[in-house]
Protein backbone atom coordinates (compact mmCIF):
# COMPACT_ATOMS: atom_id res chain seq x y z
CA UNK A 1 0.00 0.00 0.00
CA UNK A 2 1.51 3.33 -1.14
CA UNK A 3 0.68 6.87 0.18
CA UNK A 4 3.14 8.39 -2.13
CA UNK A 5 2.08 12.00 -3.02
CA UNK A 6 -0.60 11.71 -0.61
CA UNK A 7 -1.28 14.23 2.36
CA UNK A 8 -0.26 12.21 5.11
CA UNK A 9 1.07 15.44 7.00
CA UNK A 10 -0.19 18.34 7.71
CA UNK A 11 3.02 20.25 7.03
CA UNK A 12 1.85 23.86 8.52
CA UNK A 13 0.60 21.94 12.10
CA UNK A 14 3.87 19.46 11.98
CA UNK A 15 6.27 23.30 11.15
CA UNK A 16 4.24 24.78 14.53
CA UNK A 17 4.62 21.99 17.00
CA UNK A 18 8.40 22.29 15.55
CA UNK A 19 8.78 25.88 16.35
CA UNK A 20 6.57 25.40 19.50
CA UNK A 21 8.85 22.72 20.56
CA UNK A 22 12.33 23.91 19.81
CA UNK A 23 15.82 22.25 20.31
CA UNK A 24 13.34 19.55 22.18
CA UNK A 25 11.69 18.63 18.32
CA UNK A 26 13.80 15.51 17.58
CA UNK A 27 13.85 14.26 20.95
CA UNK A 28 9.71 14.47 21.06
CA UNK A 29 10.00 12.77 17.45
CA UNK A 30 12.18 9.55 18.87
CA UNK A 31 9.24 9.43 21.74
CA UNK A 32 6.37 9.47 18.88
CA UNK A 33 8.69 6.43 17.17
CA UNK A 34 9.30 4.63 20.50
CA UNK A 35 5.21 5.19 21.51
CA UNK A 36 4.18 4.33 18.14
CA UNK A 37 5.81 1.26 17.46
CA UNK A 38 4.63 -0.27 20.98
CA UNK A 39 1.04 1.13 20.13
CA UNK A 40 0.51 -0.51 16.95
CA UNK A 41 1.90 -3.70 18.18
CA UNK A 42 -0.47 -3.30 21.27
CA UNK A 43 -3.26 -2.76 18.68
CA UNK A 44 -2.29 -5.64 16.09
CA UNK A 45 -2.17 -8.02 19.75
CA UNK A 46 -5.92 -7.03 21.17
CA UNK A 47 -7.13 -7.47 17.35
CA UNK A 48 -5.74 -10.89 16.59
CA UNK A 49 -8.00 -11.59 20.16
CA UNK A 50 -10.69 -9.54 19.67
CA UNK A 51 -10.37 -7.58 22.49
CA UNK A 52 -12.01 -3.95 22.46
CA UNK A 53 -10.84 -2.98 25.75
CA UNK A 54 -7.33 -3.43 24.78
CA UNK A 55 -7.63 -1.43 21.43
CA UNK A 56 -8.95 1.49 23.16
CA UNK A 57 -5.46 3.12 25.11
CA UNK A 58 -3.05 2.21 22.48
CA UNK A 59 -5.44 3.56 19.76
CA UNK A 60 -6.23 6.78 22.17
CA UNK A 61 -2.31 7.65 22.26
CA UNK A 62 -1.13 6.88 18.98
CA UNK A 63 -4.10 9.03 18.26
CA UNK A 64 -3.08 12.09 20.13
CA UNK A 65 0.76 11.91 19.26
CA UNK A 66 -0.13 11.76 15.61
CA UNK A 67 -2.06 15.18 15.90
CA UNK A 68 0.74 16.68 17.50
CA UNK A 69 2.96 16.09 14.77
CA UNK A 70 0.11 16.80 11.77
CA UNK A 71 -0.03 13.31 10.97
CA UNK A 72 -3.82 13.87 10.70
CA UNK A 73 -4.82 10.40 8.19
CA UNK A 74 -2.83 8.60 10.89
CA UNK A 75 -4.74 10.17 13.71
CA UNK A 76 -7.93 9.80 11.66
CA UNK A 77 -7.25 5.87 11.92
CA UNK A 78 -6.56 5.68 15.30
CA UNK A 79 -9.49 7.49 16.29
CA UNK A 80 -11.68 4.85 13.82
CA UNK A 81 -10.30 2.24 16.01
CA UNK A 82 -10.04 4.16 19.50
CA UNK A 83 -14.51 4.83 18.78
CA UNK A 84 -15.53 1.46 17.71
CA UNK A 85 -13.37 -0.11 20.52
CA UNK A 86 -15.28 2.09 22.93
CA UNK A 87 -18.56 1.22 21.21
CA UNK A 88 -17.70 -2.54 21.39
CA UNK A 89 -16.90 -2.63 24.85
CA UNK A 90 -20.35 -0.33 25.65
CA UNK A 91 -22.23 -2.75 24.12
CA UNK A 92 -20.53 -5.86 25.01
CA UNK A 93 -19.26 -6.76 21.01
CA UNK A 94 -15.68 -7.84 19.43
CA UNK A 95 -14.62 -4.99 17.70
CA UNK A 96 -14.25 -6.81 13.86
CA UNK A 97 -15.54 -3.69 12.27
CA UNK A 98 -12.37 -2.40 13.42
CA UNK A 99 -10.37 -4.80 11.62
CA UNK A 100 -9.85 -3.19 7.93
CA UNK A 101 -8.92 0.18 9.59
CA UNK A 102 -6.10 -2.13 11.46
CA UNK A 103 -4.61 -3.80 8.54
CA UNK A 104 -4.13 0.35 7.26
CA UNK A 105 -2.65 0.88 10.46
CA UNK A 106 1.25 -0.23 10.37
CA UNK A 107 2.31 0.39 6.54
CA UNK A 108 0.34 4.10 7.47
CA UNK A 109 2.01 4.46 10.55
CA UNK A 110 5.56 3.52 8.69
CA UNK A 111 5.47 5.79 5.63
CA UNK A 112 4.26 8.99 8.09
CA UNK A 113 6.85 8.44 10.37
CA UNK A 114 9.36 7.86 7.50
CA UNK A 115 8.44 11.51 6.56
CA UNK A 116 8.40 13.12 9.83
CA UNK A 117 11.67 11.75 10.07
CA UNK A 118 13.12 12.78 7.15
CA UNK A 119 11.96 16.29 7.03
CA UNK A 120 13.46 16.62 10.73
CA UNK A 121 16.79 15.68 9.56
CA UNK A 122 19.22 18.63 9.61
CA UNK A 123 21.13 17.12 6.84
CA UNK A 124 18.51 16.64 4.04
CA UNK A 125 18.84 19.21 1.38
CA UNK A 126 16.11 21.58 1.76
CA UNK A 127 15.04 23.19 -1.98
CA UNK A 128 14.81 27.28 -1.04
CA UNK A 129 11.04 28.44 -1.19
CA UNK A 130 10.33 30.70 -4.70
CA UNK A 131 8.73 33.88 -3.91
CA UNK A 132 9.70 37.00 -2.68
CA UNK A 133 13.43 37.80 -1.72
CA UNK A 134 14.22 34.90 -3.57
CA UNK A 135 16.26 34.84 -6.80
CA UNK A 136 15.11 32.14 -9.50
CA UNK A 137 17.44 30.12 -11.16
Amino acid sequence: MSFEGSTLVDWIAYQRSRSELGAGFVRILGYFREDGVKSVAAIETAMRAFDACALILPAHTLKGEARHFGAEPLADCAEAIEMIARDCVENRDTPEEALEHVVRLRPMFEQTLALLEREANPLVERRPVQGFGRRQA
